[in-house]
């Protein structure tokens, strides 16, 4: 990345233009001086010229000089105004616009203009506006500058090599229909859809990309709320995160996630159940690998076993229940041992939020595969509307900590004290809870006085 300093393309070659002979060679204390930065910083732009083919250099005894080649320079000396490749970004007031270039400007489509180097040599207004940029910082970069900060829809940063210019530019051919995310100068994102089309001279040769294109955010948005009634199935991979599990099983291991919640202190609260794994291996998994605070055994029988795991740390089943879904396997070994986790999300969420916020705790978190499905939750909705916070805190945890399984996993007492409350507290959000759910059930149904 360049420094903040570095002046600008159309800035830098602005000065070549400015001479009586536009390929008279300057050395970079000369640019440096005209545009007023450093000699460290002229160079640093002059080098990148050079590599993109915008300037021409050689080494003359301790000094280096660099030139406008004769290809790149036009009829007309160029001026303040003109853009990285020699070519002037117009607007309305311009007088020198020619009729094409007016039509560009004033269309409705944002449009930039491409070189085979990669610069951008035209921005319209509307391209500026969408961009949130002033046309001249759009000129001064090139299309693939990770300045851009564009990603797919799952958060992947969009490659060089994937990028429809780069596309174009190879093939000759244009390239319809490129949606993707980018983050603006204001930390904002916008959906964007682009068509990118070459400009083919008399040899049948690229000589500019065309690239239209348009805000989609509004249309992205109301896609979203046509899939929130379905929920957005996942299969995220980190062996950061399942490298643990495996190395202390002994056999394919899965590790689901009952649920999870968080404590009146702020620590975190996950039910688990494991096959593959002894309780014993799969208790110091959590204490030693992931800092749990406290590992309870509920149960185990055979192969299985349930535990309660009590962390301060911010967990993937937290962040996944944080955004409206769950996680339901913590582990889950596929093919050929290869483990991943599987949750559920809320069908307008995107799965590049969850892994933005997932990489903050593994770095390696990848997206494996997506799927959205209907699945009803008017039951458990009703439900939740009608209890307390409190109230369904405490069914959640009786219910997950065995307190209605025979004989009981975990007593009133051991309970309450995970919520922090006493037991007295405990048993009264308990019981108010089991009522306003069987008068949900009986009275509002209309089926109590049967």
């Amino acid at each position: 990345m360049e420094a903040p300093g570095t002046p600008p393309s159309r800035s830098v070659l602005a000065v070549f233009g400015e001479r009586d002979d536009p390929v008279e060679p300057l050395t970079a204390p000369d640019v440096a001086e005209r545009v007023g930065c450093t000699d460290t910083e002229a160079r640093e732009r002059l080098d990148a010229l050079a590599e993109r083919g915008s300037l021409e250099s050689k080494r003359i005894g301790d000094r280096t000089v660099w030139w406008r080649p004769p290809s790149a320079t036009t009829a007309r000396p160029a001026s303040a105004d003109d853009s990285s490749g020699g070519h002037r970004v117009p607007s309305l007031s311009d007088d020198h616009s020619g009729p094409i270039e007016r039509v560009l400007e004033a269309s409705p489509v944002s449009i930039v203009v491409v070189e085979p180097s990669g610069e951008i040599s035209f921005a319209n207004r509307r391209a500026a506006e969408t961009l949130g940029l002033e046309r001249e910082e759009i000129a001064s970069r090139t299309y693939s500058q990770p300045e851009w900060d564009i990603h797919y829809h799952d958060g992947r940063p969009v490659p060089v090599e994937e990028h429809p210019v780069t596309r174009v530019l190879e093939t000759g051919e244009p390239d319809y229909g490129f949606e993707h995310w980018i983050t603006l100068p204001d930390g904002s994102e916008r959906w964007l859809s682009s068509n990118s089309a070459p400009v083919l001279n008399d040899d049948g040769e690229v000589e500019y990309v065309v690239v239209g294109f348009e805000d989609a955010t509004p249309m992205k948005e109301r896609e979203d709320k046509l899939t929130s009634d379905r929920r957005r199935v996942v299969e995220l991979r980190s062996e950061q995160l399942t490298t643990p599990f495996l190395d202390a099983a002994d056999d394919d291991v899965r590790v689901d996630v009952e649920d999870v919640m968080t404590s009146p202190d702020g620590t975190v609260l996950q039910y688990v159940a494991a096959t593959g794994i002894s309780p014993r291996a799969l208790t110091d998994v959590f204490e030693r690998q992931f800092g749990a605070r406290n590992v309870r055994l509920l149960r185990s029988t055979g192969d299985r076993c349930r535990l309660a795991v009590q962390t301060d740390e911010r967990t993937l089943p937290k962040l996944f229940a944080d955004l409206g879904g769950e996680v339901d396997s913590l582990v889950r070994c596929r093919e050929n041992r290869e483990a991943v986790l599987t949750g559920v999300l809320p069908g307008d969420v995107e799965p590049r939020t969850v892994l933005r916020r997932a990489r903050e705790r593994y770095a390696d978190v990848e997206l494996v595969s997506q799927e959205l499905r209907y699945t009803p939750r008017l039951l458990y909705d009703v439900v939740e509307d009608v209890l307390t916070e409190r109230q369904f805190a405490a069914l959640r945890t009786a219910y997950y900590g065995g307190y209605f399984d025979t004989p009981r996993a975990s007593t009133g007492d051991e309970l309450a004290d995970q919520l922090g409350v006493t037991r007295q507290t405990f048993n009264q959000h308990l019981r108010k809870g089991e009522r306003a759910v069987l008068e949900r059930l009986f009275e509002a149904s209309g089926k109590g006085g049967r």
